[in-house]
């Protein structure tokens, strides 16, 4: 029995609470409509009065001081600045491999050693080769020597000359010998694969016990990954806008922002590397490479990420929203502004590109003038105008994010 009564006074309990929700939902509903009536028939009444008067009905803007950023995106390229294929330099077989596949090796790491008791008995015959070489040069000096310093009455210019020539033979064949040393040497130190770079080394083709030569092929290949470099097809127009900043001093004016796969911006900014000597006449772009330090390998050569280049202090300019401008014939364009007389006037504008509903003016406003929102289509120079409020598909937004320009 005392559960029935429980239920009963949550169900009285639910249905105040209801009610009263639903007067307030009801008076703030009546409220926002009443709002609404009120500016729909202020501006009926405007609409009204002007046109007893004769004056055309508008909704006016000024033009507002913003900051004009908006990025530029492009397709990137990530790729090594060094990669080597490793190959043997002598003939040999693979005695042992010192590293780990997909490891980081340093530059003059030691990778693959070839067995080289051949090489090491080349190295001892031309050590061999080269010792008695110098002994039998150093006999025939002495013996010419002593030729040189004999009374000349007791030989002949014949011998002496023959003495000499010995010598310098003697002396030929220690030349020879060391030459054959330094040989011998060098394809015992190659019986040793180095690596000739810094960077992350991939599988190994080759294994222990394997036959390998100067023509087999690759044993391995290593890519460098920090630095790292990222390419891009830069346009002629932004090519020249770069250049133009470097030329006026201002050569940090551009930033250029990386954004990996998974859509987060590359943390460690780039700078530029160098740019390619010629344009493409398909594509009126030249190739730009930049360089990044990539301590964490998040860039992989060969992977494609986006790169977005705006300004690292970005120029402002007047603004108005894009229905404000007209395109007239000849390619100018203007807006309508109105006089103090509440007559309109044509000016003649220069703007940049529009964007998110956005139009920068460039020069032909001061940033005073009342500038026409809706209404131009019946406008003409002279007319009377009367002021109405924008609709609500007219208001500004300066706090607006610019968008990335594809």
């Amino acid at each position: 029995m005392s559960n029935g009564k429980g239920g009963t006074m949550g169900k009285v309990i639910g249905a105040v609470v209801f009610f009263a929700v639903a007067a307030v939902l009801g008076w703030l509903a009546s409220g926002m409509y009443a709002q609404y009536v009120k500016k729909m028939m202020a501006t009926k009444m405007a609409e009204m009065a002007a046109a007893k008067s004769g004056a055309i009905t508008v909704a006016v803007t000024n033009a507002i001081m913003t900051e004009i950023n908006l990025p530029e995106k492009y397709v990137a390229h990530v790729e090594a600045m060094a990669e080597v294929d490793l190959r043997p330099q002598v003939d040999g077989y693979i005695k042992a491999i010192l590293f780990k596949e997909g490891d980081l090796v340093k530059e003059g790491q030691t990778l693959y050693l070839l067995d080289d008791e051949k090489y090491q008995a080349i190295v001892g015959q031309a050590k061999a080769d080269l010792n008695a070489a110098e002994t039998e040069a150093r006999r025939a000096k002495r013996y010419y020597d002593r030729m040189k310093s004999a009374d000349e009455r007791g030989i002949t210019q014949l011998e002496r000359d023959n003495a000499e020539a010995a010598a310098e033979r003697a002396e030929a064949v220690v030349m020879q010998a060391k030459a054959n040393l330094v040989v011998a040497e060098y394809n015992c130190k190659k019986a040793k694969v180095i690596a000739p770079i810094s960077g992350k080394i991939g599988k190994t083709a080759v294994h222990v016990g394997d036959l390998v030569s100067p023509s087999s092929v690759a044993l391995a290949h290593i890519v460098q990954v920090d630095p790292i470099r990222v390419t891009f097809p830069m346009t002629d127009r932004a090519f020249t806008e770069m250049h133009e900043a470097k030329r006026k001093g201002k050569a940090d004016a551009l930033r250029m922002r990386l954004m990996l796969p998974n859509g987060e911006e590359y943390k460690l900014p780039g700078e530029e590397d160098f740019d390619d000597n010629v344009m493409s006449k398909e594509t009126a772009t030249i190739i730009m490479r930049l360089k990044f330090a990539n301590p964490d390998r998040l860039l992989i050569p060969n992977e494609y990420v986006n790169l977005l280049t705006d300004y690292k202090n970005p120029p402002k300019f007047l603004c108005v929203p894009q229905q404000c401008v007209l395109d007239l014939a000849g390619g100018s364009r203007a807006v309508w502004i109105v006089k103090e007389d509440m007559t309109v006037e044509q000016r003649i504008v220069e703007t940049k590109e529009t964007y998110n509903g956005w139009t920068p003016i460039v020069s032909g406003l001061s940033g005073k003038e009342q500038v026409v929102l809706s209404g131009i289509g019946k406008l003409g120079t002279g007319m009377k105008v009367t002021f109405v409020e924008p609709t609500s598909n007219e208001d500004i937004n300066p706090g607006h994010v610019p968008p990335i320009k594809e």
